[in-house]
């Protein structure tokens, strides 16, 4: 199956792994709506079980910049897709909306990820409490954001032209912690870099996917 493709800015959902977005029938019986930035994983999670059933449209990763978007986000896709599938799931945590994606989804039948964050499933919750408990200033880190730093962080959050809000976003933080679903040198060094240009301390933790892959096969499996 081809992977997701991430929608781009546009707020759009885009059309990926075989999802197709005119109202015809579908052999998949469950369509998974994800985050852009968790794509890759969840992909590389759906070839290790074999997940034949399973169908991904992915929104935008931009969309945790502005969180409150992201329940009409997902409502519009399920809109969409309500009928086509024998079960919508949504792959998303919290991320931001205070509760707001939970309302959008009460009483529709349709579950998401658990935790307040994608990095309550890539490291695991009571992993995640525990780093999160050891320093709560800590800003976290994956695969797809250090790809995405500047990006997402840099340009999105205008670093790039008014560097004097660096203390506005990050004045609170002490630490980046860079939660590694795979294990590589190059990514590594990127991160301690970011890290440095925020002016935090750098810490590593390697989550591999086990973690996601356990979220993940207790609700769709």
């Amino acid at each position: 199956m081809s992977r997701c493709r991430n929608g781009g800015g546009s707020g759009q959902a885009t059309a990926c792994c075989g999802v197709l977005n005119d109202g015809s029938k579908l052999t998949a019986s469950v369509l998974v709506i994800a985050c852009g930035a968790i794509a890759r994983e969840l992909v590389q999670v759906q070839k290790l079980n074999r997940w034949q059933h399973i169908e991904f449209q992915c929104l935008p990763a931009e969309l945790h910049n502005t969180p409150d978007r992201i329940p009409a986000a997902v409502q519009a896709v399920i809109d969409t897709a309500r009928g086509q599938y024998d079960r919508i799931f949504v792959g998303y945590a919290d991320c931001g909306t205070g509760g707001l994606l939970d309302a959008a989804l009460e009483g529709q039948g349709i579950e998401r990820l658990p935790g307040a964050h994608c990095y309550d499933f890539y490291s695991g919750q009571e992993a995640f409490a525990e780093l999160a408990a050891q320093e709560p200033g800590t800003f976290y880190l994956t695969d797809f954001l250090v790809h995405a730093f500047d990006r997402l962080v840099r340009e999105g959050l205008g670093l790039n032209r008014h560097p004097e809000l660096m203390a506005q976003y990050f004045g609170n933080y002490r630490r980046v912690v860079y939660l590694a679903q795979r294990e590589s040198e190059r990514l590594q060094t990127m991160a301690r870099a970011q890290a440095e240009y925020l002016g935090l301390d750098y810490e590593y933790v390697y989550t591999g996917l086990e973690p996601l892959n356990r979220a993940m096969a207790v609700k769709i499996a």
